[in-house]
């Protein structure tokens, strides 16, 4: 089942909450002017008490009642909707309002039972009209019976007014509420317009297209950080892409070469007839290619697990002054031959797999040595700072390296020269290999060149001390 979109769960939240604030606005709007008109309606039936209280309060005797008619009749003009009753203790009835009959029929309140205190109020409906009313007992003047005054008023056109007033309000609060949606929803699609941006932009992206970018200066604070990430994922596809297609091609370039060299070989060797000497001549040489390609395979295998994190190492002491001089040993006969000097200071040990070390030393020396001309000289220091990491320098002189190939000198199949690839016998993976192996072992590693110097700092954990 699919979920709905988050540009109508947000407008659904709006909507819902926007018309709860409507409703109980709406509800507070109809008491109030429900509770308006019966504070109205109450000051006026109380007012109607007090004038006839006034009134009778000038009786002198029960004869003038009678005189009173007329005066309360004067009272009573243009109130149309306005009924009074008068009631003495016996029951009779000295006055009633001329025009308006009393509905004494349906009045609610007991008139022969008036209580002391505030007037009551009551509400009800008489056919097909609704009264509000009251009765009250107030005293006649000197020598005059107290009297029962019951008023009863004409609350129809209040009725009406309130139930036409609450139509159009709730009319408008649903008008309000659908607009409201709209409106919320219109924001919530303006607003998640740069979820759709990057939507976008990830559905351009290709292997040929890692360029896009999203503007994160004109988006929200709240997607600043996303748009950021996402950017930053888009620009190290975009730096893979680039390298895996380099490197692609470099390894077609370094395989392309030896298999073109076995091909012509063996058409050589093939064109005519030759003696077995010239054809165990052929098939050294093409023993030496097939070693060159099988030392590339072996080397990629090597990175790849590297890059896999399967290349763990054994944890052993390894003693890095011995190792080194060991190397010094293996390579004597070539720095005899090209007349290089070579030197070691310092030494420490460190936890980590020998042969690996090895191998990742074995690497920098000869990229030293390679690099260093007649009479020149390769140090090799080693230092351990108390509490701190073990610094391994490798350093030679000769041509400086430009500082543009520095970032990318660890790079599979990444050379200075391309025009010398040929020269060191090697595939460009030597340093690629070192700094796997060193970040296998926690490690780090570095150049610097500069003043007729190259030099390689390699960091590793110092060995504990048990």
């Amino acid at each position: 089942m699919r979920h709905p979109s988050l540009t109508l769960r947000l407008t659904l939240l709006f909507a819902a909450g926007s018309t709860g604030v409507l409703l109980l606005l709406g509800w507070l709007v109809a008491r109030s002017v429900e509770a308006h008109f019966v504070e109205q309606d109450r000051m006026e039936l109380l007012g109607k008490v007090e004038l006839v209280g006034n009134i009778l309060s000038r009786t002198r005797a029960p004869d003038d009642l009678e005189a009173v008619s007329s005066r309360l009749d004067d009272a009573l003009t243009g109130h149309h909707h306005l009924s009074l009753r008068l009631v003495e203790a016996d029951g009779s009835v000295p006055y009633e309002s001329p025009g308006h009959p009393f509905p004494a029929a349906s009045f609610p309140l007991r008139v022969d039972k008036v209580g002391v205190g505030a007037p009551e109020i009551a509400t009800w409906r008489d056919g097909d009209r609704d009264f509000r009313g009251t009765v009250a007992r107030v005293p006649g003047g000197p020598g005059a019976p107290a009297i029962v005054v019951a008023v009863a008023l004409d609350i129809q056109h209040h009725v009406e007014y309130l139930r036409a007033f609450n139509h159009s309000l709730w009319i408008s609060i649903a008008a309000c509420a659908l607009l409201i949606g709209f409106l919320g929803w219109a924001a919530a699609r303006r607003g998640l317009a740069p979820v759709r941006d990057m939507a976008s932009v990830a559905q351009r992206i290709s292997a040929s297209r890692l360029d896009d970018r999203l503007a994160v200066e004109t988006l929200p604070p709240e997607l600043t950080e996303l748009a950021v990430a996402f950017n930053g994922m888009l620009a190290r596809l975009e730096e893979s892409f680039r390298r895996l297609s380099d490197f692609s091609s470099d390894l077609a370039h370094e395989f392309k070469t030896p298999l073109s060299n076995l091909m012509m070989q063996a058409e050589v060797a093939l064109s005519r007839s030759r003696s077995p000497e010239e054809y165990r001549e052929v098939l050294y040489s093409s023993l030496e290619e097939c070693e060159r390609l099988a030392r590339t395979v072996s080397d990629m295998l090597f990175l790849a697990k590297a890059d896999h994190g399967a290349i763990i190492p054994s944890v052993e002491k390894v003693d890095l002054a011995g190792e080194v001089r060991e190397l010094f040993d293996f390579y004597d006969a070539l720095v005899e031959e090209r007349r290089v000097a070579l030197a070691l200071e310092g030494g420490a040990t460190v936890a980590g797999d020998r042969l690996m070390i090895r191998r990742a030393l074995g690497n920098l020396l000869s990229n030293a040595i390679a690099h260093t001309p007649a009479d020149g000289r390769v140090t090799v220091a080693i230092a351990a700072p108390a509490g701190g990491p073990v610094i391994i320098a490798v350093e030679n002189v000769g041509e400086e390296i430009p500082a543009e190939h520095l970032p990318r000198l660890f790079d599979r199949f990444y050379r200075v020269d391309p025009a010398r690839q040929r020269t060191s016998g090697g595939a460009g993976l030597g340093l690629a290999i070192t700094r796997s192996i060193v970040a296998a072992h926690g490690g780090a590693i570095t150049v610097a060149s500069g003043g007729g110097v190259t030099r390689f700092v390699v960091t590793l954990p110092a060995a504990p001390a048990t």
